[in-house]
């Protein structure tokens, strides 16, 4: 595969790449949401991973023949571990809170990549960045309102996914540094399932044809959301994109009230867009630094 020219840098392209990652991964949500809890939450998950094998078949031969080390080994099993239960977590938390709200607390996860950054991989927090991180607290605590109205278990779900992605994040930025993207991919497409198969086999239901067919378009706008992603980071800087993500944000309050009659919140999307400017002013004082980037891209952190 040719990779993409990161010299040629065109930051309209790079902000039309990235609304059309933004697109795909709210089919993602849309899709998931579409199966409203009829299949369990893990066993949601674990089919949209082993139908996403798929993809890998035109880079298996390359897979096969890279070595890896135990300590590589065991980081990717404890990242699909970590992932594993994020994915849960994040189907469980679909089928209980409008997608709206699943996607503004979705923007949590750079954040917490930058705190768990600073605590094992010795990130320093300038006194800019501790305020941002407790802004986007602030947008967290805009959308759950606790004290105001009673929380749901999937509000508490999408926390959980958060810090588990932050996790799964924090280790794919170790091994990165030593594999190639695709083999650093192509194990968390595998180890995730493996570690999704008890989970899902403790509720296991008979899927039917259309169930099936809705977990594939989930495993399909994921991988295509990750290469529209791809190109959007050759394109353009990260600080240029990483506010268009708060694209999806729209997306899912339209989808959301046209098609599941989820009314728009107002609190949610102030919140969503305080987190995201938030985590948009976190990147840009990477970029400014010229630091090796630590908080991802919103997009980045999706399963």
């Amino acid at each position: 595969m040719t990779k993409p020219d990161m010299n040629s840098k065109s930051p309209i392209a790079g902000i039309l790449w990235m609304v059309m990652t933004g697109i795909c991964f709210v089919m993602v949500t849309a899709l998931v949401k579409t199966l409203g809890g009829s299949v369990p939450a893990a066993q949601s998950a674990f089919l949209r991973y082993v139908l996403g094998l798929v993809f890998l078949l035109p880079i298996w031969r390359e897979l096969l023949q890279t070595r890896l080390t135990k300590r590589q080994l065991g980081l990717f099993g404890i990242r699909g571990a970590v992932h594993a239960v994020g994915v849960a977590f994040w189907f469980f938390a679909m089928s209980r809170i409008p997608i709206a709200e699943v996607t503004a607390m979705n923007y949590l996860t750079p954040v917490f990549v930058t705190i768990l950054a600073a605590f094992f991989l010795g990130e320093k927090l300038a006194i800019r960045r501790i305020l941002a991180i407790v802004a986007a607290l602030a947008g967290a605590a805009l959308i759950l309102r606790p004290g105001f109205r009673v929380l749901d278990p999937g509000h508490l779900a999408m926390l959980g996914t958060a810090t588990m992605f932050s996790a799964s994040y924090l280790i794919a930025k170790v091994v990165s540094d030593e594999l190639d993207a695709k083999m650093v991919v192509a194990m968390l497409s595998i180890t995730v399932p493996i570690g999704l198969l008890p989970l899902a086999l403790m509720d296991w239901i008979t899927p039917n044809f259309t169930q099936v067919f809705i977990l594939f378009g989930v495993a399909l706008f994921a991988t295509v959301g990750h290469y529209t992603m791809t190109r959007a980071f050759a394109a353009a800087p990260v600080s240029v994109t990483q506010p268009v993500t708060f694209l999806q944000l729209v997306w899912s309050v339209i989808i959301g009230a046209l098609f599941f009659a989820e009314p728009p919140d107002s609190f949610v999307i102030a919140g969503g867009a305080v987190i995201m400017a938030a985590v948009s002013f976190i990147t840009w004082r990477e970029a400014r630094a010229k630091k090796r980037a630590v908080t991802p891209l919103v997009n980045a952190t999706k399963g």
